[in-house]
């Protein structure tokens, strides 16, 4: 059970003051991890700490010798150009580096040590970042009941009867993905093309998509993983699990109507997956679980999803939020538009019984792979995590208005536009945890034959 502790207080403060600004994503008591390198300079990427507008470079902290012990040895295992190997040792080492850089950075710390993590902080504004881990493998689920009978809804229509699926209640739903096309906050990508079937008639026809929609996600990068044929029981997730970031998971809804049935998503969801570059750990989201809850007039879960610990803590309150900045809007210098917001806490499924389910037939996980949490919708329209519910289909287009540009409207995206995903955690007596943002931008398609 993770348990708070002293990196948890509120009130500490760190000797780098951008780390202290009100509202910043990165105080003291995140310390969250990516990948990255000077930017456009040809020298290996490698992690580093995010501590205010800072990077606490590890390639540095293991050549100056700052830390000890097993911190010393995370530290060096997260100075690869990836992050498999800091993720395959452990929570003990993921708390041993998270701890002995917190004490480091805390405001009031002297002495040599200090003086030589001072020199290992690089500008975020002079770096760029890479996706954190070899991903071997990649599967989304579906676990939010808001976006499942939204969905429902459009597709079924609303007759009255429960627009969710059966199994839906029963188990956390989900599907592999394609690992490949996992890019990091920036990725730029052209609109995928593929067969559809419009409306009314017999036979598909290809070309680019017509209804190319975002979907807000959390990702979660597995730590050590499991033997094969060795279920991780929902009592011991935590010790499997290294941390979360931001998803989008585009889709191609038209694509995805023709294609779904009966082996569902393929070529509507393999052309791009975007996550955010900082990783933040369970161990900083502590202060946000909450008790998981079922209806109880809902199916209650079967045991291997039924745990005390999991009912007590298993829920995070994570706030998300989706923006879209046109291209007008980009020319003309003008802001984002804030499309929805909503809460993580809002999944019929939580994180551990996602990674439960993962593996109790016997599939065995491994360092750096990735699991999506599926699209996260709230209850009221506004919190609806893509825009086939924004717009209910497409029908009712959403209009992006604000100061210093023109009105648009959008029933789906076009060419040209940044979706932006940003994520938080806030409230009184606990410091605020950010995740960044995760951006990514539609190209148009390809010239077809």
């Amino acid at each position: 059970m993770t348990l708070l502790n002293h990196t948890h207080n509120p009130a500490a403060r760190s000797w780098l003051a951008s780390a202290n600004v009100p509202g910043a994503d990165f105080p003291i008591q995140n310390l969250p991890i990516a990948v990255f390198r000077h930017f456009r300079e040809d020298e290996p990427f490698r992690g580093g700490i995010a501590i205010g507008d800072q990077v606490i470079d590890l390639a540095r902290v293991v050549v100056v010798g700052c830390l000890e012990g097993l911190a010393a040895e995370a530290a060096m295992a997260g100075a690869y150009h990836n992050l498999n190997v800091l993720m395959a040792l452990g929570p003990q080492a993921w708390k041993a580096l998270r701890h002995g850089l917190f004490d480091l950075l805390q405001e009031g710390a002297e002495g040599p040590r200090v003086d030589a993590l001072r020199s290992c902080l690089i500008p975020q504004l002079a770096v760029e970042y890479n996706v954190p881990a070899l991903i071997g493998d990649y599967t989304d689920f579906y676990t939010s009941v808001h976006h499942a009978a939204n969905i429902g809804k459009i597709l079924r229509g609303d007759n009255g009867t429960d627009p969710v699926l059966p199994n839906f209640r029963w188990i956390p739903v989900g599907y592999h993905g394609r690992a490949s096309t996992i890019g990091v906050s920036g990725q730029e990508f052209l609109r995928p093309v593929g067969q559809s079937l419009p409306a009314g008639d017999s036979a598909p026809v290809f070309g680019p998509s017509k209804r190319l929609d975002y979907e807000l996600e959390l990702g979660i990068y597995m730590g050590p993983g499991n033997a094969m044929g060795v279920p991780i029981a929902l009592a011991d997730v935590d010790k499997h699990i290294f941390g979360m970031c931001l998803l989008n998971d585009w889709s191609a809804r038209d694509v995805q109507g023709w294609e779904y049935q009966p082996l569902g998503p393929f070529l509507s969801k393999n052309f791009a997956t975007t996550v955010s570059p900082w990783i933040v750990s369970m161990e900083a989201l502590a202060p946000y679980r909450q008790a998981w809850t079922r209806a109880a007039t809902d199916p209650q879960p079967l045991p291997y999803l039924n745990d005390a610990h999991n009912n007590a803590q298993g829920a995070l309150d994570i706030q998300l939020e989706v923006s879209i900045l046109t291209a007008q809007r980009q020319a003309a210098g003008a802001d984002a538009v804030p499309v929805s917001q909503t809460s993580f806490s809002h999944q019929y499924w939580s994180v551990g019984q996602m990674v439960a389910h993962h593996t109790v037939g016997g599939c065995n996980l491994q360092p750096g792979d990735l699991l999506g949490t599926g699209t996260i919708s709230g209850p009221t329209l506004p919190e609806a995590g893509a825009l086939i519910e924004l717009t209910q289909g497409g029908r009712n287009p959403i209009t992006l208005s604000g100061p210093g540009a023109a009105d648009e409207q959008r029933g789906f995206l076009e060419d040209g536009d940044t979706v932006i995903i940003r994520g938080w955690c806030e409230k009184p007596g606990a410091a605020r945890i950010g995740f960044g943002e995760c951006r990514g931008t539609v190209l148009p398609a390809r010239e077809l034959a």
